[in-house]
């Protein structure tokens, strides 16, 4: 029978947590270039490059179910780019949406940081190498 134990105790791997934080960080892929593509087609593309391409380059070795990324960071750098992912979502949103629908996104962007603090008080301990 194989071991969960360890899987378990990985920092990335609370399906509850990870699905608010999968979320938010869609939020942000679909409506920041939304909200920019009136005004910049580069600037639209260029956001989502940024909001999917550095988590997908940079992360914390073991923080992924999926596993490592191809650059490894500290962890202060994966909750940097998850609140960058927070920021984007929101703002968007109150670009782009009627208050009815701006304001469960904010309080869901409120929310991620407070169900991902165990992980990332695991994240700021783990080593990079």
């Amino acid at each position: 029978m194989p071991d969960h134990s360890s899987r378990l105790a990985k920092p990335g791997r609370d399906n509850l947590r990870g699905g608010l934080r999968f979320a938010t960080e869609l939020i942000a892929w679909v409506a920041t270039p939304w909200a920019l593509w009136p005004h910049s087609i580069l600037l639209a593309v260029l956001a989502d490059v940024l909001l999917i391409g550095l988590p997908a380059v940079f992360s914390t070795p073991g923080d992924r179910p999926g596993g490592d990324s191809p650059v490894a960071v500290p962890g202060i750098v994966t909750i940097l780019l998850l609140l960058l992912q927070l920021v984007a979502a929101t703002v968007s949103a109150w670009v782009l949406w009627p208050v009815w629908l701006a304001v469960p996104v904010t309080l869901l962007c409120l929310v991620v940081p407070f169900s991902e603090l165990p992980r990332w008080r695991v994240l700021v301990r783990m080593p990079v190498g």
